[in-house]
């Protein structure tokens, strides 16, 4: 199965925020990924991109972590709130 990551969104994320540290952190299934997407993102930016390999049981699992940025992958696509319109 191929997931789109949105590397680009994160690289011009990274780039409009001059980040110089960057946490990346991803669910068990796109851990293997982690080193493909760190290159990634640092040969497109500035930023130095540390992996967090703790666990993460989703967008609100935050790690305690200084960085200037913290991007995080999932395996599902956020929904829109339907109840808010």
């Amino acid at each position: 199965m191929e997931y789109d990551l949105e590397l680009d969104k994160a690289i011009q994320k990274i780039n409009r925020t001059q980040a110089k540290t960057v946490v990346i952190q991803l669910p068990d299934g796109l851990k293997p990924k982690a080193g493909e997407i760190a290159k990634e993102l640092e040969s497109k930016t500035s930023a130095q991109i540390s992996i967090w390999l703790g666990s993460c049981y989703g967008a609100c699992d935050i790690p305690k972590i200084e960085a200037d940025l913290l991007i995080q992958w999932g395996h599902s696509e956020w929904q829109k709130n339907t109840l808010s319109q």
